[in-house]
């Protein structure tokens, strides 16, 4: 784990990334858009803003923005 307290997991085999934020797992994002949905969910108003941020953001494996397989 990154000291970062949101991590997006490397993209699974069929698709999306599971992500977690301060080692709570809040689900499988298959965009940007349900990254920014499950941050928002838990507090955190402007998440676009910090998707890019590697303070807020550990992408794990892969590249960023990447969520594999449709």
């Amino acid at each position: 784990m990154s000291e970062a307290p949101i991590d997006i997991h490397r993209p699974a085999g069929t698709g999306g990334r599971r992500v977690t934020i301060r080692t709570q797992c809040a689900g499988l994002a298959r965009s940007d858009d349900d990254v920014i949905e499950f941050l928002r969910r838990a507090g955190l108003p402007d998440a676009g803003d910090v998707l890019d941020d590697p303070r807020w953001v550990q992408w794990q494996g892969g590249r960023p923005h990447d969520y594999g397989a449709p």
